[in-house]
């Protein structure tokens, strides 16, 4: 099976023992030889934190696997990949549509298996209850206010809309629906030049995502 290693240090962690990059490389290596797989790349982000999408590295690796170049992402431990289990979930997402595993050495999570793609299965399930938890609780409080102002004769409309144009809440509801990750959805708009809501020079994959989960609660409470 051929592999793509990626390593990462934020600037924080680059003198720590265990978390250089010539330590998390040669450990991808030697686990690669272990499991008699083909070690294609290792590529590293210097100085990124693992709460950004955005890193360089990271896409690099993300390509090979949507271009069938590897078959698995490696990485010696799970916060090199994604710092929650959230995050870590999107990534999940996206491999189960492309068709790629995942590996992390640091506690055997391993989606090219049986049992790993078990793992994945149930952190999956269990992001899914903690959005839909969070949902109903932003629904109850929304509708409270919504009550509220609207007995006191005040605007009763909530969310990123007011500063987003609906023909861009539009859009991104649509790219969402059709499969598209908040990461390709935030590329595509910088792509197209349309301005993010609060004046930056680009767009991320959070910006997208309160975007789109504003977008349903205000369908939902409509």
């Amino acid at each position: 099976m051929k592999v793509v290693g990626y390593i990462r240090v934020s600037t924080t962690e680059q003198a720590r023992d265990g978390y250089s990059l010539d330590a998390q490389r040669q450990a991808i290596a030697h686990e690669c030889e272990r499991r008699g797989w083909e070690l294609v790349d290792v590529l590293a982000d210097e100085g990124y934190s693992g709460k950004r999408d955005d890193r360089p590295a990271l896409q690099q690796a993300l390509a090979l696997l949507k271009r069938r170049k590897a078959s698995a992402i490696v990485v010696v431990r799970m916060d090199r990949l994604a710092r929650s289990t959230q995050h870590l979930c999107e990534f999940i997402l996206l491999s189960r549509r492309q068709k790629w595993g995942i590996v992390a050495m640091d506690f055997g999570f391993d989606t090219t298996t049986a049992n790993g793609r078990l793992i994945a299965r149930i952190l999956a399930s269990v992001a899914e209850w903690e959005s839909e938890v969070n949902g109903e609780r932003v629904r109850e409080g929304m509708a409270e206010a919504r009550a509220s102002r609207k007995a006191k004769g005040q605007p009763v409309r909530f969310g990123f809309q007011r500063k987003t144009p609906d023909a861009v809440v539009d859009k991104i509801v649509r790219a969402r629906k059709c499969g598209d990750s908040f990461n390709v959805i935030a590329k595509r708009l910088d792509k197209q030049g349309v301005p993010t809501p609060n004046g930056g020079q680009r767009w991320y994959p959070s910006t997208v995502a309160r975007i789109y989960n504003a977008a349903q609660r205000e369908q939902v409470s409509a």
